[in-house]
């Protein structure tokens, strides 16, 4: 490898450097390009776990109140980071069994965001809850706006999606006191 780049010092002919005018730029975009990949991979991993870890943290708990929901969306802030968390919408409801096949918003509330409107109909994934039982789930919804330098000029703002659904661990349904 030394041999090689002395070899290269020593070249008087301009060989060398017409062929290096055309590599480098290729190269340093191949550099740049699996830079910003990778950027933007751990950030799509990071919004998928603010959503498992926002169901689950709210699941754990038999009542939450403003405080408790504030903890946990600070919680879910220090997942995201170091990437920018104004960006990161998210929506922690609780959904309930409204009986006839019917899932409504018992409450929810959000950062960034709106939260759900309480008692609108949800559709949830079929058997996560049982018709007649009384039972809830809690989803917990993000959108991250993923933009750096590079995908600002070439592509944009990047919209990153994930939602999640947890059974509440120690009663039927989580309640939120006001």
């Amino acid at each position: 490898m030394l041999s090689a780049f002395l070899k290269l010092l020593r070249a008087r002919d301009a060989i060398a450097a017409v062929e290096f005018a055309f590599i480098a730029p290729v190269m340093i975009l191949m550099f740049f390009g699996s830079v910003e990949l990778t950027m933007a991979v751990d950030c799509n991993t990071r919004v998928a776990s603010v959503s498992s870890t926002a169901a689950d943290l709210v699941a754990q708990e038999t009542t939450v109140s403003p405080t408790d929901m504030s903890n946990v969306f600070a919680a879910l802030n220090a997942i995201i980071y170091p990437y920018p968390t104004n960006t990161a919408q998210i929506v922690i409801s609780s959904i309930v069994d409204a009986g006839n096949s019917t899932a409504k918003v018992a409450w929810s509330d959000a950062q960034n965001g709106t939260p759900r409107t309480v008692n609108s109909v949800v559709t949830v994934p079929t058997g996560l809850i049982v018709s007649g039982s009384g039972s809830s789930v809690i989803l917990a919804e993000i959108t991250y706006s993923y933009a750096s330098p590079t995908t600002q000029v070439l592509a944009g703002t990047i919209s990153m999606k994930s939602s999640f659904y947890s059974r509440p661990r120690r009663s039927l349904t989580v309640t939120h006191t006001y």
